[in-house]
């Protein structure tokens, strides 16, 4: 009987990463960093470098001579940001105005421009309907129109001899004095009403300076007319969102409601609208942005006109800045500003999810 002697086999060498395809070698990487390099320092530039100076001025006592870096300009850490939160005054009043008007702008025109964009889509979405294309281009027309230029033609429209006052002329009411009253949009209806000029309730008390009579008064007429604006301007650009996303839903669902027997309204309301559900919160978060951003209609028709019912967050903070030199609090305005739209953007998106988790759940 023959033994056979064997060696154990050797256990193969592991595969070297670059042969498993694990990840990039690092000349690969290199050249990566290479391509990325000219937009890196381009967002560095002029992305991160300014808001940093911008930073920096909010600090400062920055009038707007010279350099913001030099030796005359002094660290004064918050007291730009104490102006417009804690101090009462003036400046406190002014910037609570402008939040208070803006507040009035987004809850007026978000919900009213993305209603309006959603049902002009579905309209256009209609197997039906000709000329799918005039209509298109027509709807759409004014969001590729110069805002200063349309803004300028309804300066005229609601000048003291422009069409509109012409038109309330022949109602017998007084255009100009009308578009001239500071008084909010509510606060004329209750006066109307019979209610008094400054119920004692709601005026002895406030937040940053304002009486929350000043507060819950609305949107003063000349804001309505602005809000009137926004939303013709901006409701063909989101009305071709929705388009696209009504063109992308799959036919067989609604299809499908229609053999169950659901009419339209609940197949708008629970077949296509949460399919919708993305290009809605892609929508409401564009709008609520740049909602909170509204400065060229601002500058050309009003500039915070009448009694600062028109004035803004973002003019205030140009205002601030080129016409009182007061650099410092112009970027603190600013920050503020910012710090608004993230968190409500937030708090908007939490929203959402909660619904979607709420709706899971059951």
């Amino acid at each position: 009987m023959t033994t056979v002697l064997t060696t154990p086999a050797t256990p193969a060498a592991p595969p070297s990463p670059a042969r498993r395809g694990a990840g990039p070698s690092r000349r690969e990487g290199r050249v990566g960093w290479l391509f990325l390099a000219p937009t890196l320092v381009v967002l560095a530039l002029f992305f991160v470098l300014p808001i940093v100076m911008a930073l920096w001025v909010s600090v400062s006592d920055w009038t707007g001579n010279g350099s913001p870096f030099s030796s005359r300009v002094h660290f004064v850490g918050g007291d730009n940001y104490s102006a417009l939160l804690a101090e009462p005054g003036l400046t406190q009043r002014n910037f609570a105005t402008s939040i208070r008007n803006n507040g009035y702008f987004v809850l007026f025109v978000v919900p009213l421009q993305t209603a309006l964009a959603l049902f002009l889509a579905i309209v256009l979405n209609q197997r039906r309907l000709k000329g799918k294309q005039f209509f298109r281009t027509a709807f759409y027309f004014p969001t590729v129109t110069s805002s200063v230029a349309i803004s300028v033609v309804f300066l005229f429209l609601f000048s003291s001899s422009g069409t509109v006052n012409a038109a309330l002329k022949l109602f017998g009411i007084n255009g100009p004095s009308w578009f001239a009253d500071p008084r909010g949009l509510f606060q004329i209806i209750l006066n109307g009403l019979g209610v008094p000029q400054n119920p004692p309730a709601l005026t002895a008390h406030g937040f940053l300076g304002l009486s929350w009579w000043d507060w819950l008064s609305g949107p003063s007429v000349a804001m309505c007319s602005i809000i009137v604006l926004v939303i013709w301007t901006t409701t063909g650009g989101f009305m071709l969102m929705f388009y696209a996303a009504l063109q992308n839903l799959p036919p067989g669902i609604d299809e499908a409601a229609v053999i169950d027997g659901a009419n339209a309204w609940q197949r708008f309301w629970r077949v296509t609208l949460p399919q919708l559900r993305p290009t809605l919160f892609l929508v409401l978060t564009l709008g609520l942005i740049g909602t909170w951003q509204v400065f060229d209609q601002i500058y050309v028709l009003s500039r915070g006109a009448p009694a600062n019912t028109t004035l803004t967050p973002a003019y205030l903070s140009y205002s601030t800045s080129f016409i009182g030199k007061q650099w410092g609090q112009g970027s603190a305005i600013a920050f503020l500003l910012f710090v608004v739209i993230v968190v409500l953007t937030l708090v908007q998106r939490w929203l959402l999810r909660e619904k979607d988790g709420r709706r899971s759940r059951r």
